[in-house]
């Protein structure tokens, strides 16, 4: 929060001593409604000064863009591609009613002309992972199979079942809704529907022996009778009903504890590429595993590292992990390690993998939480210290400060584990070029803060923005407040306000020219004593820095005809009208964010060479800095003020 003092002094207009005189005769007939009163007048009078070209100027200024109603989505997921469009993902928006009807919504927006496009969505891609690929497409992988059903609502016992096939000559497609009865004479229904392929029969070459090895396919069951009635703590083997003959015998379910306890969401296998240029999804292979919450990290081959989830029976994958090939579409696997969903995993240089400790909260407390480097050719992990409030990193924000060459990385804010009221204003830096890199306090945020959204921006600073200081902004604690982290200084500098709140479910990215956008939001109650049902938030605000405000922005730096691609330890020459203005050039990889974890965005520092007309810019030749695909391409000032981005693309 700006205090307004802060404000450049002004003298007031005729305009507003009348407002003033107005007000003052309000507040004698209004009588015992004094505080309405002066609420108006202060706003009116906090309107006018963030309106004021000295006040943009400072601390810049928020708009809030109109959307038509038929596209006002649910924004949980945010990418931007390199057309420019920004992808906006809901799958079913965490509206259980949409996921019950099978209505899964995307929406395509172009800030550039403030237009909308809807785009067929052909799973509930909620809650999924997505990096970008280096052709420009963007890998979604993951979403919902089934929604979360908690305390009272949890009517009918359940559990997990290994529906095992011992034919090794077919498949079995077993539909949602199918009777498994135990020994006892318990029944319990399927609900997802299965495929169980066929069992592995070997012959030894030598012996000829023949061994069959059963297939094997998990599925989340509830009992067919209400409350205690299905509960069990006793393993058993499932019959399937209505199966009978050879299939009866080669066909049956293991299953465990079936329980009264929460039941979570789950997760499904599928991929897609998302075609900018098409604007469509392209189903790719599925993954090995469902996942629900995961992360996926881009690698310096192109390749993309899937991490986390929940799976289809709504336990956390126990750390088995997955590789996507772009090149041939095949998942392979990857090095085995277990963390808690949607970790931040960024990729460092020399190709490393960097756990912030930053996650989204499925998980136990005291299991996969710890930061620290991942090496995956060794499948090692070495844990970093120095982070106070460790205890407290659940929801927190984390990102590769820029430039990337520096290896810094930094934490804002979070809290403890679940539902807990507990936050955290800590933010911490840690340097990865050190012998022993650990963590070191940076400075502290206003209050407690979860759900923060961190955006690079092209001049080397970080718009920091949104949060509530509560779970899910309980107790009307979504923080209006935004301000700037230089990492040069280590310090935070005042931002305009937002005026819309951001939580659980928000989002915000960089645009190409310049600004940022921010989505979504939330909240799980509607009022501060938490007894009316939240709503989610379906507007988009746009931040305008300082950069880009007045004469400043009018006379930005300009990028004209360059080439569109560049290799690794490339060159680029770029014309341009006013080369000597030209300070400094940044690569910059565009977002693709969900639940304050955004692995994708970088800002890598290019060589600069001013010619006649002209600027050349060399791009580092390390791929796991700068990893393949589009990025934009900003120019800055001597003030830091940027160009707008030029695409380009920097291959394999």
């Amino acid at each position: 929060m700006i205090p307004l003092s802060h404000a450049a002094p002004h003298r007031p207009r005729r305009s507003l001593k009348k407002t003033a005189t107005a007000v003052g005769v309000g507040l004698l007939l209004a009588g015992l409604n004094v505080p309405a009163v002066l609420g108006f007048a202060e706003d009116r009078l906090h309107d006018y000064r963030v309106s004021q070209p000295e006040y943009r100027a400072r601390y810049g200024s928020w708009e809030v863009v109109e959307v038509p109603e038929e596209y006002q989505t649910r924004a949980i997921h945010a990418a931007l591609l390199h057309t420019g469009e920004v992808l906006l993902i809901a799958g079913s928006g965490n509206d259980e009613e949409a996921f019950d009807s099978g209505t899964f919504d995307t929406v395509l927006w172009d800030p550039e002309d403030n237009t909308f496009t809807t785009v067929p969505t052909p799973e509930d891609l909620f809650c999924a992972g997505h990096a970008q690929l280096p052709d420009g497409r963007l890998l979604v992988a993951g979403g919902t199979l089934r929604y979360e059903v908690l305390g009272d609502d949890v009517t009918h016992a359940g559990g997990p079942v290994l529906l095992k096939n011992e034919d090794p000559d077919r498949r079995h497609q077993l539909p949602k809704g199918t009777r498994l009865r135990a020994p006892d004479g318990r029944e319990y229904v399927t609900e997802a529907d299965v495929t169980v392929p066929a069992a592995v029969k070997r012959t030894d070459p030598d012996t000829g022996e023949v061994t069959v090895t059963a297939s094997e396919e998990r599925v989340f069951v509830t009992a067919v009778e209400e409350g205690r009635a299905g509960v069990t703590t006793k393993p058993a083997q499932y019959r399937i009903v209505g199966l009978g003959g050879r299939d009866a015998r080669n066909l049956y379910g293991m299953g465990g504890e079936m329980t009264l306890d929460d039941q979570d969401f789950q997760g499904i296998d599928v991929a897609y590429e998302f075609d900018a240029e098409a604007r469509a999804y392209v189903p790719v292979p599925p993954m090995r595993e469902a996942r629900w919450y995961p992360t996926l990290t881009a690698l310096p081959d192109g390749r993309v590292l899937t991490v986390s989830g929940l799976d289809e029976v709504g336990e956390v994958v126990p750390g088995v992990n997955e590789i996507y090939d772009p090149e041939t579409r095949t998942w392979s696997e990857g090095p085995e390690r277990y963390f808690p969903t949607y970790p931040a995993l960024f990729l460092t240089q020399g190709g490393d993998i960097f756990y912030t400790g930053s996650n989204a909260g499925y998980g136990p407390a005291d299991e996969g939480r710890e930061p620290g480097i991942w090496d995956l050719t060794t499948n090692t992990f070495t844990p970093v210290g120095g982070l106070t409030d460790a205890d407290q990193l659940e929801t927190s924000a984390s990102l590769l400060l820029p430039p990337a060459q520096d290896q810094r990385f930094m934490v804002l804010g979070g809290g403890g584990v679940g539902e807990t009221s507990r936050s955290t204003g800590r933010t911490a830096v840690i340097d990865l070029t050190e012998d022993e890199p650990r963590y070191r306090e940076g400075p502290t945020l206003p209050q407690g803060t979860r759900y923060l959204n961190a955006v690079i921006l092209p001049d080397d600073t970080v718009l920091t923005t949104g949060g509530s200081e509560d779970y899910r902004g309980r107790g009307d604690s979504d923080i209006l407040a935004a301000q700037f982290y230089d990492p040069r200084t280590n310090a935070f500098t005042p931002a305009a306000d937002p005026t819309v709140g951001r939580n659980y479910h928000a989002a915000a990215l960089l645009l190409p020219d310049g600004r940022v956008a921010t989505f979504g939001s939330d909240p799980l109650f509607g009022d501060e004593a938490n007894t009316t049902e939240g709503e989610f938030e379906r507007r988009v605000e746009v931040f305008t820095p300082p950069y880009l405000q007045g004469e400043r922005g009018e006379r930005r730096p300009e990028l004209g005809r360059g080439p569109s691609h560049v290799e690794p330890g490339g060159e680029a020459t770029f014309a341009t009208r006013h080369p000597e203005r030209i300070e400094s050039a940044r690569l910059m990889r565009p977002s693709a964010v969900t639940h304050t974890t955004d692995v994708e965005q970088r800002s890598v520092r290019l060589g600069v060479t001013r010619g006649e007309g002209e600027v050349t810019l060399s791009v580092p030749d390390d791929p796991s800095l700068v990893p393949p695909g589009w990025y934009m391409l900003f120019v800055t000032d001597g003030e830091g003020t940027p160009s707008e981005a030029v695409w380009v693309q920097v291959r394999v």
